[in-house]
């Protein structure tokens, strides 16, 4: 139920998606962010209803996504100015 030290215990998949998603937004590969951030909320959204999260692992997550959606907005390459004109 929880992780060391009282942490949240860690759901696999949705760590994997926002590990995913940390790595393209290092690497400025802004539209695969993009594409694991809907993959991350769709997953949420599918353990949440299956009803496989604790509700102390949903507050955690459904706090990640907000701040992950805060984080990539705007955070696309079709926004990007070219830096000729």
């Amino acid at each position: 139920m929880f992780g060391l030290f009282g942490g949240v215990r860690k759901n696999q998949e949705l760590e994997h998606l926002i590990e995913r998603m940390e790595n393209n937004m290092a690497n400025n590969y802004k539209d695969a962010a993009q594409e694991y951030l809907v993959e991350y909320e769709a997953k949420l959204k599918e353990l949440t209803e299956a009803g496989s999260l604790n509700e102390k692992q949903k507050e955690h997550y459904d706090s990640l996504l907000g701040v992950y959606q805060v984080k990539m907005k705007g955070f696309t390459h079709k926004d990007q100015k070219p830096y000729w004109t």
